[in-house]
């Protein structure tokens, strides 16, 4: 199955947006991880089909209530590796 690294800017540090991350993951059944970064955003690393990727970044951008979205980036990861869940780092 493919694998994806979304980056996502905006206000999504502190607002509970990984436990969102995590709970659209397990709904849509996404393997892989989210974490925050120094910088400010986050970094998602998800394992599935682009439609499942497309719908994911959808609802993402929907945010939580707190959190704001300014840009998702997507990219295909070459070299990608097994993931049996999807975690919080």
């Amino acid at each position: 199955m493919p694998q994806w690294e979304l980056k996502i800017e905006g206000r999504v540090q502190g607002v509970g947006f990984r436990y969102l991350a995590k709970e659209l993951a397990y709904r849509l059944g996404i393997r892989g991880y989210v974490q925050n970064l120094p910088d400010g955003c986050v970094r998602i690393i998800a394992d599935a089909d682009e439609n499942t990727i497309s719908n994911y970044c959808k609802l993402l951008r929907l945010g939580n209530g707190f959190s704001r979205v300014d840009k998702i980036m997507t990219e295909p990861i070459d070299h990608p590796r097994e993931y049996y869940d999807f975690e919080i780092r």
